[in-house]
């Protein structure tokens, strides 16, 4: 995917066809009275899935309070959401009401919270064991200063995670005015961007999770199914095969150019495009994997043009991903096939419309894309989708999307490629 995939779906709901919820009444009885189950004999995948252990959120935080002292940055201060659940495991809803978490760069993990929610939040808590409550009359924000005060820091910069919301940053600023407000990416973007074994393989559960969702759920397709049908059958499948079903985007035809969708309702007929980008999650990590086909009959001498162009693109972007080089090279080897052939320049059509990949992990789209202008050097542990999608407006695209981990050695793929359009799936 090339934007955020909350665009298009949310956990447990239909999958939207072309970005937009779409109705099942636009396709037949029929194919709404299907079976859309996996096969019986197809057993959960992720039974043997292991959780992040403690032991490993330790070693995040003590490489976090590493890269604070280097950065000279007092503290850490994150708010509800993936890096709080990165560092701590402390899953919380971002309500209103402000619960945060604070990591000095010396001490253990200080957490600020509601006071009828501290008995919840403790509960949960098994990193640092220090709790600020604050009553529905009180400022959490003199809390905060409070804490990180205890912690040393009275002045000097605070680093804050990225997605802090603003009237957090905004609190904690009016209340101690000695405090130096910074960006926390020099502490989160180093320590999420390198993936542990235990997060590869986890990453790698939901990657055959998704990849063979797809390919069961290819296997139903119908004339007259819409896009939204097929995508809620691969959305079970991916439950089904013991995933947290994320997404599941679906384009026949002429929508598969326009990589989210057009609110154009589509339905399936023999010799469309198939464009199908999907993915889920597993102890929180995520997959995300696109694979396009023809239903019903045999690709025209464009269709496989298209798709075999597709493929190269895919080939050359993985070709460059070698330690050392960077997002932009990676990029601009694929970008240079499509171009060649006479498409583009740059991201304009027919051609590829958005960058080559994104970095994915605890989120779909993480920091490392494969963009323009990224010169980062890739280094072991990163990972990352290459997808350069081939859009030709008034025809259809065609899109692979698979994901790489980085190793000493080079990149590996989570989901090879398929090796023709007559065999996607490899």
């Amino acid at each position: 995917m090339s934007l955020k995939r909350r665009n298009f779906i949310g956990l447990g709901a239909i999958a939207a066809s072309g970005g937009l919820l779409s109705s099942l009444n636009s396709c037949s009885s029929e194919n709404q009275n299907e079976s859309t189950a996996v096969p019986a004999a197809v057993k959960s995948m992720s039974a043997d899935a292991v959780p992040i252990s403690n032991a490993e959120r330790l070693e995040r935080v003590a490489k976090a309070q590493r890269l604070l002292t280097e950065n000279k940055i007092g503290a850490l201060i994150l708010d509800c959401g993936t890096s709080m659940v990165y560092f701590t495991g402390v899953q919380w809803w971002p309500s209103e009401r402000t619960m945060i978490a604070i990591i000095p760069a010396k001490g253990e993990v200080k957490y600020v919270c509601p006071a009828f929610e501290e008995a919840r939040l403790r509960e949960q808590i098994t990193i640092g064991k220090e709790v600020y409550a604050w009553q529905e009359d009180e400022s959490p924000y003199k809390l905060i200063v409070s804490a990180l005060k205890d912690a040393g820091v009275a002045s000097g910069d605070v680093g804050v995670e990225e997605r802090t919301r603003f009237f957090i940053v905004d609190g904690i600023r009016r209340e101690s005015p000695g405090v130096n407000i910074v960006s926390g990416d020099p502490v989160t973007i180093p320590c999420r961007i390198i993936k542990s074994p235990a997060e590869i393989k986890l990453m790698q559960t939901a990657t055959d999770i998704t990849l063979t969702a797809i390919k069961n759920s290819v296997a139903q397709l119908k004339e007259g199914m819409s896009q939204s049908v097929l995508a809620s059958i691969i959305m079970k499948a991916q439950n089904d095969l013991g995933g947290s079903a994320d997404f599941a985007l679906c384009l026949f035809g002429k929508a598969s150019a326009f990589p989210h969708g057009t609110r154009e309702p589509q339905l399936l007929k023999k010799g469309d495009i198939v464009l199908m980008d999907c993915g889920c999650n597993v102890h929180g990590y995520n997959s995300d994997v696109t694979r396009t086909i023809v239903f019903g009959a045999e690709p025209t001498k464009r269709q496989e043009e298209i798709w075999n162009l597709e493929k190269q693109a895919q080939a050359a972007g993985f070709a460059a991903a070698k330690i050392g080089s960077t997002g932009d090279a990676v990029d601009a080897a694929a970008r240079k096939v499509v171009t060649d052939a006479g498409f583009g320049p740059g991201y304009k059509l027919p051609g590829i419309p958005h960058r080559t990949g994104h970095g994915i992990g605890m989120d779909g789209h993480e920091w490392g894309n494969m963009v323009k202008g990224n010169m980062q050097p890739l280094e072991a542990g990163m990972c990352f989708s290459i997808e350069p999608t081939i859009a030709i407006v008034g025809e259809f695209g065609v899109r692979f999307e698979d994901c790489v981990y980085m190793t000493a050695e080079g990149p590996k793929w989570f989901s090879k490629p398929g090796k023709s359009i007559q065999e996607p799936f490899g």
